[in-house]
């Protein structure tokens, strides 16, 4: 028997393997209870090119009380900083890496609210 997060990895291979063959940045998602985190990873996975995630202070400030990371109005306000900050650092195109994660809820919101801000995939 599997566990939930073995299930998920596995889930996520699949796409990674796609992925790499696209020969495109990846803009991989990772969500927890908490928070929802974003980062833009450069096409051969060496490094990573922009991040936005709803642990940072500014971003904790602006969503007001404490553990307020973990809803769809934070991961949408994620998908327009990551757009802004990719954009910032010249990517237009980007492959959607969700991390095995059902493209569902906070996933979704994040990923529209990206492609609102101009970042394709």
């Amino acid at each position: 028997m599997m566990t939930k997060k073995e299930q998920r990895l596995r889930r996520s291979r699949q796409t990674r393997l796609r992925i790499a063959q696209q020969n495109a940045a990846r803009l991989l998602v990772f969500r927890s209870n908490m928070h929802i985190y974003a980062n833009v990873i450069s096409d051969d996975g060496s490094k990573v090119l922009a991040s936005a995630s709803t642990a940072e202070k500014e971003v904790r400030d602006q969503l007001g009380a404490a553990g307020k990371g973990g809803n769809v109005a934070a991961a949408t306000l994620i998908g327009k900083r990551i757009a802004e900050r990719a954009k910032a650092a010249g990517i237009e195109k980007v492959a959607f890496d969700r991390s095995g994660f059902a493209y569902h809820g906070r996933v979704k919101a994040l990923a529209e609210a990206a492609r609102e801000a101009g970042l394709q995939f």
